[in-house]
């Protein structure tokens, strides 16, 4: 696939990544709290389907990882919004079982092409280390939001999800300056902006 689509792909995604950070910014800057508005978690579900496919086309692991950890977690947060049932029933099937259905369709002769994506040449074994490392203290962050969440049985971003959110965005920064992805230095530079800003904004709420 030519590079161009790849890349296109990655900055869609991103865009869409960034944008849901910018509304909840926003949102959150005009109500004077940190707010978690609905459509914070379809742009991450949309962005992290998206980010799935770019992190297969550029046989990488780490990004796949990732974005495969959050996936049902961000449909978890609609369905505590009381949103998720507002979506068509074949759009809700279809968003449920697309992940199983991209896996399936990348097994090679029934065997994930584990050389591919674990032993990729442009990839060497520390710096595949270090993304995974990145990528789960940054897929923390949903796991911490989504067990705070189900405890009070309303969907919100805790001061736990901006501090984890923040030191994983600076560890993929890191990686992709090694990797040279633009579109993940792009997207985690607008966001670890964004993490310190809401990170203030929580200080000056429990003031």
């Amino acid at each position: 696939m030519s590079n161009w689509i790849i890349l296109s792909i990655g900055f869609l995604a991103q865009t869409l990544f960034s944008s849901r950070l910018i509304i909840q910014w926003i949102t959150s800057e005009k109500q004077k709290r940190v707010i978690t508005p609905t459509l914070f978690w379809t742009l991450s579900l949309i962005a992290s389907f998206l980010l799935f496919i770019y992190g297969y086309l550029r046989d990488d692991f780490a990004i796949m990882l990732g974005q495969g950890l959050t996936y049902y977690i961000y449909i978890r947060n609609l369905q505590l919004q009381n949103q998720w049932k507002t979506f068509p029933v074949g759009i809700r099937w279809i968003l449920l079982l697309m992940p199983v259905f991209i896996t399936i369709f990348y097994f090679n002769n029934n065997a994930i092409d584990t050389v591919k994506l674990f032993k990729n040449q442009a990839i060497p074994l520390w710096l595949l280390i270090l993304g995974i490392v990145s990528q789960i203290v940054f897929t923390l962050r949903f796991v911490y939001q989504w067990l705070y969440s189900e405890k009070n049985k309303k969907s919100s971003l805790p001061l736990g999800f901006w501090a984890l959110s923040l030191i994983g965005s600076l560890l993929i920064l890191t990686y992709a300056i090694f990797r040279v992805d633009y579109v993940l230095l792009v997207g985690h530079s607008l966001g670890a902006v964004i993490y310190i800003r809401n990170l203030l904004i929580l200080k000056q709420q429990n003031a």
